[in-house]
């Protein structure tokens, strides 16, 4: 059995949707202002720009509503903390469908369409239900902790890039650190290494000597968002320490051959 099937950290659902609806409703409440020269700035993920950036913010919550719309899977296959690991093969697909789903229309009108669509088929589905999905069946329960990785990481890209300076959702970014915390201790499986990421989420990780009794010999730390920035490949390693937004002491608290662990 897999470190990720032997014990996984749970979420409060109502807490989750609620972090899911909050933080597309702070996009949405954005980008619908922005104008024509802000739109068309570099997004820094490959070709699109902010407007294209935004536009598959919209369709992260359409595909959901879409998803509850199909039949529901048999049995699920993939947790939330194995997602991470399943998302790259799939990248050019989800780019090209959220175009043929989003494309024509002004984006007020795709936020204002998506969050309805989303926030109808949410109030009918519960947690349970398996979701046949591109990436493997999830449960929506686990699904939605994966959104919350969607919607923060892309705001964040969306206040670099434009300098927006849209909120973050406290819960939304409590559930992503700790997604990606918890993935990370899946790739690196072992109890030599701490990653502290304060005040949300801490970790043991990396083979080796099992730390049991006061601080212990090899200790990362970081804040939420320079975590997820490491984590999907936005911040480098070197640039992240240099920059002291990373702290890591002892000989096994080198990271960066562990990350990025999506992009």
């Amino acid at each position: 059995m897999s470190p990720a099937k032997k014990k996984q950290r749970t979420y409060d659902q109502a807490k989750i949707r609620a972090a899911v609806t909050a933080q597309f409703g702070h996009v949405a409440a954005t980008v619908g202002e922005l104008g024509p020269e802000q739109l068309a700035r570099p997004s820094g993920l490959g070709h699109w720009n902010v407007g294209e950036l935004a536009a598959h913010i919209a369709w992260v919550a359409d595909s959901l509503a879409a998803g509850l719309a199909r039949p529901p899977g048999a049995v699920a296959e993939l947790s939330a903390v194995e997602w991470p690991f399943a998302t790259a093969s799939l990248a050019g697909r989800i780019s090209e469908a959220a175009r043929e789903t989003l494309s024509g229309a002004p984006l007020p009108e795709l936020f204002e369409r998506a969050g309805a669509r989303m926030a109808e088929a949410l109030e009918a589905a519960p947690g349970h239900r398996v979701m046949d999905l591109w990436i493997g069946d999830m449960t929506l329960a686990d699904f939605l902790v994966t959104r919350t990785v969607e919607l923060v990481v892309h705001t964040d890209d969306l206040n670099r890039a434009a300098d927006l300076g849209i909120p973050l959702d406290r819960q939304a970014l409590a559930a992503c650190t700790r997604l990606l915390a918890d993935a990370l201790a899946v790739k690196a499986p072992g109890g030599s290494v701490e990653v502290r990421i304060p005040p949300f989420a801490v970790v043991q990780c990396v083979e080796g000597p099992r730390h049991t009794r006061g601080t212990p010999p090899n200790v990362v730390e970081t804040d939420p968002l320079t975590w997820l920035r490491l984590a999907t490949g936005r911040t480098g390693w070197a640039e992240a320490l240099d920059a002291a937004r990373v702290s890591a002491g002892g000989e096994r608290a080198d990271l960066s051959g562990l990350l990025p662990l999506m992009r």
